[in-house]
């Protein structure tokens, strides 16, 4: 070989095949796998300053709360305080449906000897619930308005949300992949439902809706990419009218629960934020998905 045969420094590609790759090839995927975490948790931040640290925002969502909590529809649902009645619509139900679907949630991950799912499963829901009580209490909210004695406690972000996302998600990860879309769909459902069904009740507002599902997406997006790859796979394929068939669905429930006596109108904007809620787990649910297959 003479020396116009030998290949310069300059002609190696530091990324040619059987080369370790360029550290711009290891660092990138390590900085972009995190992404979706931090927009959802930007736009928790954005929900916070926005509705609870304006002035504009507390006069729109005070303006929703009038009248009384037993106006709504679903209050009949709801039971006494210490009685029985649909999950998260009673005051004492919280706690033995958050132990409940993480019970249930650790005993799907031992028969399916999914371990790193169950522990993703389990610490999305410790992350979201734990972290909605540490917001609530660090969080303040200003009385920018003036408002009544009733409307400035704080309640961002919600708790019974919180729980409904929490555990739909760690549901999502711990499930096989054939049913997985499915599970999603179904915990849309219950989120959307418990969404509006706390909004029209005046336990909560929008913002304190959305805020508890942001975070809760972020959870699930950051446990899912701290997965290992093979355990991180999603489906190869998901039924076409799935989405639309499960927003549908979300829709329906979130205008039952949300519907109160006294207005026809100020429900709309609790149904809607909670069919928000809905289609934000979806997307943290596809986006995993998408970026698995690719």
């Amino acid at each position: 070989m003479t020396q116009q045969d030998r290949p310069s420094l300059s002609t190696i590609r530091p990324d040619a095949p059987g080369r370790a790759p360029g550290p711009s090839r290891t660092i990138r995927p390590f900085l972009t796998s995190g992404a979706p975490a931090l927009l959802f948790l930007l736009g928790f931040t954005a929900v916070y300053l926005i509705a609870v640290a304006t002035q504009f925002g507390q006069l729109a969502e005070n303006s929703l709360i009038k009248g009384y909590a037993d106006s709504a529809w679903v209050f009949q649902w709801t039971g006494p305080s210490d009685g029985w009645g649909p999950p998260l619509l009673v005051h004492n139900s919280a706690m033995p449906t958050l132990a409940a679907g993480t019970v249930l949630i650790a005993a799907v991950a031992l028969v399916r000897r999914c371990w790193w799912h169950g522990c993703a499963a389990i610490s999305v829901v410790v992350a979201t619930v734990g972290g909605t009580e540490a917001f609530r209490a660090v969080l303040p909210r200003p009385d920018l308005t003036g408002a009544t004695e009733g409307l400035t406690g704080t309640s961002f972000p919600s708790g019974h949300v919180a729980i409904a996302a929490g555990l739909t998600l760690g549901a999502v990860l711990v499930a096989s992949p054939r049913v997985r879309p499915y599970v999603a769909a179904a915990g849309m459902l219950w989120l959307a439902f418990t969404a509006a069904a706390v909004q029209a009740l005046y336990w909560h507002r929008p913002s304190d809706a959305l805020g508890a599902t942001l975070l809760a997406c972020a959870c699930y997006s950051l446990a899912a990419r701290l997965l290992p790859p093979s355990a991180a796979a999603g489906p190869k394929r998901r039924p076409r009218a799935l989405p639309a068939t499960a927003l549908a669905l979300s829709a329906a429930g979130a205008l039952a629960a949300s519907a109160r006596e006294d207005s026809a109108t100020r429900p709309l904007a609790f149904a809607t934020a909670a069919l928000l809620c809905s289609a934000l787990v979806w997307i943290a649910v596809a986006d995993r998905g998408q970026r698995r297959a690719a």
